[in-house]
Order: C-alpha cells, then structure tokens, then sequence
C-alpha cells in the first residue's frame, strides 16, 4: 500500500515515490518559483528541472550542488565585518533560499549562532524598521486584528505545528520594542529548525502589535508598526483571544511558545491559553528549565547535590520567577519541605528581598521568603543575603549590569569554596558581572555561566571556558517533542523533564562542562525531545504514542528520523501539473 501525499500548499505538495523517496511536486513554475523561499535552489536546479519548470533563461548556466553553494555564501558571510550587518545578510538569504539557509547555519551553528540570536537579535530588533526588506510570518495588528482568521488563511503554509508569538513588550533587557519584535520570533523559529528538527514549513513567527508604549517609536515616520499606545485590559485580552481562536481553527494541531511580553502579562497569558491551546511560555518555564539544568550540572562537577546549595536569584521577572520556580521544583524532586525549600531559595528584586510581609505583585508572593526567617539580618540588599542567608549559588537574571560586584562575590565564596555564579541576563552589556572578573576575584574557583556568549577566560595558566545557560538548549527539544507527541497540554512535569534530559546529556557527553558547546544543540535537542515525549505519555497528554513497548533506544530513533535536515529534494512534474 502507498503512502498519501503529505499536506499539500498553495505552491508545492510533497510527495513519496514508490521506493519511499521524497520529492516536490511545484503548483508554480519560472519566475514565481525562484520567489519562494522554500522551494528556491537558485543554481542547484539540475539541467532538467530548468527546463521542466520553465527556469531556462532565468539563472546562471552555472550548476552547483549545495555544499558549494554553502561555501559560497560561508565566504560572503566571513567577509562582512560588523554582526548586524551578518544578521541582515543571513536574513535575505533565508527570504531567498530556506534551505540554504539552514545548510549554512547548521554547519557554523556555533559561530553564527550570536548573530541569528543574543545577543545581535537585540540590535536587529532595535533597528527593524529600518533594515526591514522581505515580509515573513504572520503580523496581526489593532487594524487587522477583526480578520484574523482571514490574515491566517492568507499565509501559503497549510501544516504549522509552532508559533512563536510576541507582543514585544519585553525583548530581551531592552523592553518595549513594538513592531520590532518580529526579529525575535524569526529568530527563535530559526533555532526551532536548526537545533530542534522542526522544518521551516511547519513554523509561523507571529508578531502582536498591540501598539507600543514609546513615544519616540509612535513618532517616527519610519517605524513600521501601528502609531497608538499598547492597549490594556480587556481590549488587551480580547485582541488575544481572537488571536488564538483564528489559529486554532486554521492550525488545530500547532504549539504556540508566548516570548517576551511583559512580566504581568506573561504570567497571565500563560494561565489563561495554556489549556485552550498547547503552550509555554519561554522566557519563564525554558529560561527556568535551562538554568536548573546548568544548576545541576555544576553541582555534579562539584561532587555536590541540589540540596546542599543556597539559591539566591537576583531579578524578579518572568525569568527570574521561571528560574526560581525551577529551583523549588529541582529541590523538591530531591525530597525537600516546603519549610527546607524557603530556606534555600531566595529573590530579589529591585527594592531588595522578597519577605512576605511587603507589597508585591501577586505572581511574586509565591516566591517570598517569610518575615521570620529573615528576623535579625543586617539587611534585605543583595550583599547582605548572601552573607546572612549563606549563598552558595548567585543566578542573575536583573538587567542590571554590573550588580555581582567583588564584595558580593567574596561573599559567596565565603560560604563555599566553588561558588555558583550564573550572571544570565541579555543581552551581553546587560550581564550582571564579567567571567573574567568573577574568576579573578575567586582565584579561578567560581563556576561561571553566562546568559550570552563570552569567550574562554585564561588566568594563572589555565582556561576556563565560559558555558552559555541560552534557552536554545531546552525550548527547541521541548516543542519538537510536544509536536511528535501531539500534546493537548505541556505539562510542568514535561518541561521540568526537559531540564533533566539536558543535565543528563552533559553529563554523559561533557562530563567536566556546565552546559554542552553550542555545537551540541541538535544532538541535546534530540534527548530533550525524548524526555519530553516520555513525560507528556506519563502526564497522559499525549495523543500520538504509546508506552506499551516503546524502549528509550526506540523513542530515541523516532525522534531523530523526525528530525528535519537541510537538503533540496528532487522536482517532479506529475502529468496533469505538466500539462497545466
């Protein structure tokens, strides 16, 4: 028996020949072909796909394969000095060839990863307007908004499994960003292919603009966005809701991952969708999940466990409360009390300690720290609880540059020989401490891993490479699976789960390292995934699999055949396209 067709667009159906191999059947030819991205090779149609789409005349006689493609556009790219000018130069090629796109990008994901993400995404979203060339994803604004489902008929991709949606009001550490977002979306979605396996077909970057709260951007001429104040409130949670009620009828079978909105709204946003749609929130549950992996990690290569640790986390927002939420979760799975948890997790946000007995927003009540246990301190500012709650692991995730200063870093090492310091936040100018100046002050003994990328420190001799806690390690394995699994939820248990599989991973392939190399994102993303369809099957959320027999080795390998892999796939003209 035949396999069917896989789904078909409105410019190509992918196909199976009878030996199973897969091809493209294009529904357009010539000039519209070489237009859309996905399906463009430029001159790696072979001679007779020229001629049988009608490509003759329109390319270069040249025929490449695309390993020599890549090393043309490799040696572009290096010739290029400044990153947003790298950013700009990879975003036209994704606009004009996907998949050579993505063969680049996976072969120097390392190196390019900086530029197609944190910290150079920042400049890019900065400065969208202005380098905006192609359209891509979907934009729902205040003006388009009462045709949602109409504005998602229109985009040409039948089979969207993951949206990343924003309403910009949180990028990174530089806040309010409006139409700007959009480069944070297309970037996450980036990752989403080139370390989670997710074909580029199957993604739609999603851009909310609510309107921004800056007058600067409503007033300038150039910026591309709508010109009016964000809404709020109900107006605000209606804009939404029709949002997610147009892509449930046209994606029924997406996940939508909510980046960057704002620490009020993320949480809220979280609550109400998550059981109407799957969905996650990245900024709390991915940067809380990849930061107790890299937690755990570290206390490996200590010889240490979780529970020996005090966990103080600097920063209150949506990350700060992910990654403190995550703490509680890790300690809890060791066994510890509620009472035993509240004495060795501590927040901080901009006015000092979190105590219970102080206003403050309703999600951060979970996360204080009760009135007598911080009787008698000398102070609630972060130096003094380091000192008085005896810190041994110090995560940022502030903003505020510069905040792990010597006399708070010699305060931790005082209360263990190999303190923990994660200074997290992005982008890079925003990292509460410099890896160099933490090794210095502890002698080379602090375990450092930072938010953005930072090159190997060297002191006395010896090179300490610098682990990145970037969420690109969880949140690509956490859909992927979510999409294999077809999840009706993602579950806390799955995402607690993915933080376990990459600490698993580490160390079982690095095991001196706090996080694997960037390199490693795909081989990670592939065991996070795993974890993660285990998990939902456990949660009873799963639609697509079942226990009975399937072994690790065998889920293992279902994961990695899934994985989509940059190559061009032959073109085959049936008879009726032909003759059409």
């Amino acid at each position: 028996m035949t396999r069917p067709p896989l789904p078909l667009t409105d410019h190509y159906d992918v196909r199976r020949d009878p030996e199973g191999q897969l091809y493209l059947r294009p529904l357009v030819r010539g000039f519209s072909l070489l237009r859309f991205p996905l399906l463009n090779k430029g001159t790696a149609f072979t001679e007779a796909e020229r001629r049988a789409l009608g490509l003759d005349g329109l390319l270069a006689p040249q025929i490449d394969t695309l390993d020599e493609l890549v090393e043309r556009q490799y040696a572009e790219y290096r010739a290029i000095p400044e990153p947003l000018d790298k950013h700009v130069f990879l975003r036209n090629l994704q606009d004009r060839n996907e998949v050579l796109f993505y063969a680049l990008l996976s072969r120097h994901v390392e190196e390019m990863l900086p530029v197609v993400y944190t910290p150079t995404v920042g400049l890019a979203v900065q400065e969208f307007s202005r380098i905006y060339r192609y359209p891509r994803g979907l934009t729902l604004s205040t003006r388009t908004i009462d045709r949602a489902a109409q504005a998602l008929a229109n985009v040409p991709l039948n089979d969207v499994r993951i949206i990343v949606a924003t309403d910009s009001s949180a990028i990174l550490g530089i806040g309010d960003q409006g139409f700007g977002g959009m480069a944070i979306s297309i970037g996450k979605l980036s990752l989403y292919t080139v370390a989670g396996g997710v074909g580029p077909d199957k993604t739609l970057p999603v851009e909310l603009d609510v309107g921004t709260g800056r007058a600067d951007l409503r007033e300038d001429p150039g910026y591309l966005g709508v010109k009016h104040e964000r809404l709020t409130g109900d107006a605000y949670l209606s804009f939404l809701d029709r949002f997610v009620e147009a892509t449930l009828e046209r994606y029924p079978k997406a996940i939508i991952q909510w980046e960057d909105f704002a620490k009020d709204a993320a949480f809220e946003v979280l609550a109400r969708y998550r059981r109407v749609v799957p969905s996650f929130n990245d900024d709390i549950q991915g940067t809380g999940a990849v930061v107790l992996a890299g937690v755990l990690s570290a206390c490996r290569v200590k010889g240490e466990r979780l529970s020996d640790q005090v966990i103080v986390v600097h920063g209150a927002g949506a990350g700060g409360a992910g990654v403190a939420t995550a703490m509680r979760e890790g300690l809890r799975r060791e066994g510890l009390s509620p009472a035993e948890i509240a004495r060795r997790v501590y927040v901080l946000d901009s006015r000092g300690l979190l105590v219970d007995d102080r206003p403050m927003e309703a999600y951060k009540q979970a996360l204080a720290t009760p009135k007598e246990q911080v009787a008698g301190w000398a102070g609630l500012d972060l130096e003094s609880v380091v000192r008085e709650a005896g810190a041994t692991v110090l995560l940022g995730l502030s903003g505020q540059a510069g905040i792990f200063g010597e006399g708070v870093v010699r305060a931790a090492q005082a209360n263990t020989p190999r303190p923990l310091i994660f200074p997290l936040s992005n982008p890079t100018a925003h990292s509460e401490a410099l890896p160099e100046d933490l090794l210095r002050w502890t002698g080379g003994q602090a375990m450092v891993a930072t938010g953005s990328p930072f090159a190997p420190v060297t002191l006395d001799g010896v090179t300490h490479e610098i682990g990145q806690g970037n969420n690109a390690f969880i949140f690509p394995g956490l859909g992927f699976g979510a999409v294999l699994a077809r999840v009706r939820e993602i579950t806390d248990e799955m995402v607690a789960s993915a933080a376990a599989a990459l600490a698993a991973y580490t160390a079982a392939h690095w095991p001196e390292r706090i996080y694997p190399p960037v390199s490693e994102l795909g081989a990670a993303s592939v065991q996070v995934a795993a974890a993660v369809i285990r998990q939902a099957l456990l949660d009873g959320v799963a639609t697509e699999f079942s226990l009975r027999g399937l072994s690790d080795e065998a889920l293992l390998d279902t994961v990695q055949r899934a994985f989509w892999r940059p190559e061009y796939l032959p073109f085959r003209l049936d008879a009726e396209t032909a003759d059409g």
